[in-house]
């Protein structure tokens, strides 16, 4: 009974941040977009892809996430993209704390969209809402199909699946469509979008899908503050 207290304390106070991130981001003309998924599925490279196609599109910053390192974030600050990098030092998730802590330090004014690159984590970074409008989940092939059925809060959480390493499908055992059948059924309304961030297969879908839920999310901020 403690432990669950404990948890809904610590839940609560999150989402007390989560809004106000959200407001100030909102406020800001802001979207965010958290982006979730495990260790080596390819975080990184959809975010470099994305940026190279976005280059005369949408002003975008990164927020990397990770145990430790500056690796992620120094690749794309590399492409001349504002990154913070976030290192928390051991846990494997993100927090609304560590996201308000850096948008502080990040010139909102000159962002319309924000990637926050996740820990690379299947469990807890679903649990935590950091303030977003938009969560993505992405998987790799190199996984295999069955990762819906192992860890359904995650995929039901998110409004798109994008999954990565599709080149690697002639050489794999990976069932397309069980991954398919397996995500709708846990969220029938999430997209499936597949990529590779390695030949740039259906990178052009990604970002045009992602452009399409950035105006809305934009068009919906118009309407509320009118």
């Amino acid at each position: 009974m403690t432990e669950i207290r404990i948890l809904q304390n610590i839940l609560g106070a999150n989402e007390r941040i989560a809004a106000e991130n959200r407001q100030r981001l909102r406020s800001a003309g802001v979207f965010a977009l958290n982006l979730m998924a495990s260790p080596g599925a390819g975080k990184t490279s959809l975010i470099l892809r994305t940026i190279e196609r976005l280059r005369q599109g949408p002003r975008l910053a990164v927020v990397e996430g990770d145990i430790a390192s500056t690796i992620d974030a120094d690749r794309i600050a590399g492409q001349g993209v504002t990154a913070l990098q976030i290192n928390t030092g051991g846990a494997c998730h993100l927090d609304a704390n560590m996201v308000g802590r850096a948008l502080e330090a990040l010139p909102l004014g000159e962002i319309d969209l924000l990637i926050v690159e996740n820990v690379g984590n299947l469990v807890c970074p679903a649990e935590f809402d950091l303030g977003e409008e938009c969560r993505v989940m992405l998987a790799s092939v190199a996984e295999g199909h069955d990762k819906p059925q192992k860890y359904p809060l995650m995929f039901s959480e998110v409004e798109a699946v994008v999954l990565n390493k599709i080149d690697l499908l002639p050489y794999s055992d990976f069932d397309l469509e069980a991954f398919r059948r397996a995500v709708h059924g846990l969220n029938p309304k999430a997209a499936i979008i597949e990529v590779s961030c390695r030949t740039g297969e259906g990178i052009e879908a990604w970002t045009d899908w992602l452009l399409a839920r950035l105006a809305a999310g934009q068009s919906r901020t118009d309407e509320s503050e009118a």
